[in-house]
Parts: C-alpha cells; sequence; structure tokens
C-alpha cells in the first residue's frame, strides 16, 4: 500500500482539505493516509475526523495516526508538512512583543524581518530532522511544503537536506482571482504569468485575446486607491514599480522599506495597514477552533468537496502522468536569470509522473528583480546562520532586512537579535 504522510496533522482544518482532497480525487484510493503531530489530542481530531469523512466520501484510503514520526514516514511515497515551531505561545508573541520594545513594528512576521528570520532558525533544525527520517526510511519521498517561511524551508530541505522538496503557497493560486474580484473585472479567458520570490512574485503578464488588461486593470485601482481598501499596499507598489504583486498587502508592508515608519506614522493610516495582524489571526484561529471542532463532530457525516490546494493535484499528475501546472516554489537553476542561482524561486512548473519541472522565466524587469534581491539577502543570510551556527550571520541577515534595516540602528539590531535569542531559550539551537 502507498502511503502520503502528513506531518503537523494537529493543523485538522488544513488536514481536512488537504487530505479530504485525497480522498475524493480517484487515481489516490487505496493509500494509507499517515498522521503525526506532537499534540496527542490534536493529532486523535484529526484521525476522527477523517475517518467520518472517509466513511462519506466512500473512499478505500486508510487512516492511520501514529506517534512515531520516523514510523509515519517509513515508506511513504509522499510527504505533506504543515508545522508551526513554537507556536502562538510563546514563540509568535516572543517575534512581536520584544521587537516593539526597539519600536520596530511588524504585520505577519512570517517571511523575513525580524519574526521571519527567528521563525527560520527555530524551524529549520527540525525541519533537517525530518529529512534525516526521510533519507533513511523513505529516500524517493516528495515533500510538499506548506510551512512558513516557505522560500527558506524549501532551500533549506533541497540544498542542506537533500530532500526532493516543491513549496506550495496560496498567493500565487488567489492572486489574479482576488484582483479581478476587487476591481469588478472578468476572469474569463484571462491568461497570467507569475514568478519571482514567495510572497513576492510578479504578475508579469494578464492578457485576454491577446489584450494587455493592465492600463484597465491600473486605470480601476487609481480610482479604487482614493478610498482605504484591504490591497492599498499592493496598489501603491504596482503603481510605483509596474506589476502587481502576488501575496497581501498586509504581509509587503513589512517586506519593503517604504510603509511601516516611526517617522511617519500617518503611513499606518493612509496604506489602511493592520499592524499586529498575525497575533490577532491566533487568537481568532484559536477560539475558532473551539467553537468549529463542536460543529465538526457534532455531525454523524462530513461532507467535503475537492479544494483548490495544490497537494492532491501534484499527487494525482504523479501518479496518472496527467499534466498539471502549478506555482512551485524551487531551487533557481537557471530559471529566474537575474536572481542568484542560490535562492529560492517561485515559478510555473509542470507536474507529472516524472517530477515537478519548474520553467525557465528569464530575466524579471530589473527594478523587480532589485525588490526580490532585497529579500533573498536576508533569507541566504539566514540559511548561513542556520547551517553554520555562527551568530553573527544572525546579525547580518537582520542588518539587510529592508524593514529592519530603516527603522533601527546597527547597534539596536544586533541588541534585538540577541534579546530575541536569549528569549527564545530552547526553541533555538546554540549559536557561537
Amino acid at each position: 500500500m502507498s502511503k502520503i504522510t502528513f506531518i503537523g496533522a494537529g493543523s485538522t482544518v488544513f488536514v481536512k482539505n488537504v487530505l479530504g482532497d485525497v480522498m475524493a480525487t480517484p487515481a489516490l484510493q487505496g493509500f494509507e493516509l499517515a498522521l503525526f503531530d506532537i499534540d496527542p489530542e490534536r493529532l486523535q481530531d484529526s484521525e476522527r475526523l477523517l475517518n467520518s469523512m472517509r466513511s462519506t466520501l466512500g473512499s478505500t484510503c486508510v487512516i492511520k495516526a501514529y506517534s512515531d514520526r520516523r514510523e509515519a514516514l517509513r515508506g511513504a511515497k509522499y510527504v505533506i508538512n504543515a508545522i508551526q515551531v513554537g507556536g502562538y505561545d510563546p514563540c509568535t508573541i516572543t517575534d512581536f512583543e520584544i521587537p516593539k520594545k526597539y519600536g520596530l513594528r511588524q504585520t505577519i512576521a512570517d517571511t523575513v524581518g525580524i519574526g521571519g528570520i527567528f521563525r527560520n532558525l527555530r524551524t529549520i533544525p527540525v525541519m533537517l530532522d525530518f529529512a534525516r527520517d526521510i533519507q533513511e526510511v523513505c529516500p524517493d519521498a516528495w515533500f510538499l511544503n506548506y510551512t512558513n517561511p516557505m522560500a527558506v524551508l524549501t532551500n533549506v530541505m533541497n540544498t542542506a537536506g537533500g530532500v526532493k522538496t516543491v513549496g506550495l503557497c496560496h498567493s500565487v493560486q488567489v492572486c489574479v482571482d482576488g484582483l479581478f474580484q476587487s476591481l469588478g473585472m472578468d476572469q474569463t479567458g484571462v491568461e497570467s504569468k507569475i514568478a519571482g520570490i514567495n510572497h513576492m512574485a510578479w504578475l508579469l503578464e494578464v492578457k485576454k485575446d491577446g489584450i494587455d488588461l493592465y492600463p484597465e486593470i491600473k486605470r480601476r485601482a487609481a480610482e479604487k486607491q482614493k478610498e482605504q481598501h484591504w490591497d492599498m499596499v499592493r496598489y501603491e507598489l504596482m503603481f510605483r514599480f509596474g506589476y502587481y504583486v502576488t501575496e497581501s498587502s498586509e504581509h509587503n508592508a513589512e517586506y519593503h522599506p517604504y510603509f511601516i515608519k516611526r517617522s511617519y506614522p500617518e503611513l499606518i493610516e493612509k496604506y489602511n495597514i493592520p499592524l499586529d495582524e498575525y497575533p490577532r489571526r491566533c487568537i481568532n484561529q484559536i477560539n475558532g477552533w473551539k467553537e468549529m471542532r463542536g460543529k465538526l463532530f457534532e455531525s454523524q457525516s462530513i461532507e467535503h468537496s475537492r479544494s483548490k490546494e495544490y497537494a492532491s493535484y501534484i499527487m494525482e499528475a504523479m501518479e496518472t502522468n496527467v499534466p498539471f501546472k502549478i506555482g512551485g516554489n524551487v531551487m533557481n537553476t537557471g530559471l529566474i536569470t537575474n536572481l542568484p542561482k542560490e535562492a529560492c524561486v517561485e515559478v510555473p512548473c509542470l507536474v507529472d509522473s516524472s517530477g515537478v519541472t519548474p520553467t525557465y522565466v528569464g530575466d524579471l524587469p530589473p527594478q523587480l528583480a532589485a525588490l526580490n534581491r532585497t529579500n533573498i539577502n536576508t533569507q541566504l543570510l539566514t540559511v548561513e546562520a542556520a547551517i553554520t551556527g555562527k551568530k553573527e550571520h544572525i546579525y547580518h541577515a537582520a542588518m539587510l532586512d529592508p524593514h529592519t534595516a530603516a527603522e533601527l540602528s546597527l547597534d539596536d539590531i544586533v541588541g534585538l537579535c540577541d534579546e530575541l535569542i536569549e528569549a527564545h531559550g530552547s526553541w533555538l539551537p546554540s549559536f557561537k
């Protein structure tokens, strides 16, 4: 029996979507769905939920929960990763509250910036533990990574981990839909091309019947920008740099040095920037799960329709050899020619029985490549810190982060990093 292993299976709602999709896919019937999580109660919830869905869907998949990660991985053909190391309390709180003492404010803090750096540093050792297990018990498995920070973790798993890894993010999938809906434009027959890095990929082309739709997009966006709305940062970046970016405005507000500034506090209101957004979401999700859990388990049969999550479509394409196109995070093997080869990039990829085949993009417009490189600098120095164990590279990563460098002095950046290292304690490996 082939096996699909889900690590971080305590993320019950996400498990419901991804493995519900698997059970709803004819080509994936008969697989063992192996669940692993460090929280036994949440793991049991997911097992119970999936068994109920299995009955409703009439699936022949077999659900099995494991307390031993290595055994969960043994013989797996596909591994889905959705972990969060340190959770909301204590680590996310730490990532937000200590920088505030230095006057550094954040919105999401899960990609780059101080929050992204430290999320990486506590997650990379865990991911490399996974990689060691995979090398020994399922060396041919494909690793489908949903965990942030996407670019760095996907990079590390491919390079230091030696595991066939593709990073999957929702931002490419929803980019055009969200933009067109917000501007009241019809998406029928629209063709698009997106490439860059995770959370900062660019809508390079958007056409219908061969006609460039960017002039109309920008005309409507300029009208909408006259009043406050949820996407003001991305519209401003589009006006200034020429192209729309995939990830949300609350994310991009902290990827650049232009929007969250103590010296210009009026920018927060001007661009409708939700400071401390991620902690609020965490609290809402924790409370929402308590309510949702009761409703889910009140029902004797749980319905599911296949979602747009890439995972089941990737596995289906590999099993059937019917090609499927995704936006995937992969190593830059000459794909985007004006970004570093050491970087993880987000590009169109073709999936079939041969695996994930990324497509060649060539040069990005120079201003877009330049913006990407500002984030790649921090990503690569974070990898260097994690692999070498050298504290100086943590400082380098933070000093090169656009938002952090725009707000803090070099001394404050070093002091902030030192305080965060101490506060994280055993959540981090030791650095010299």
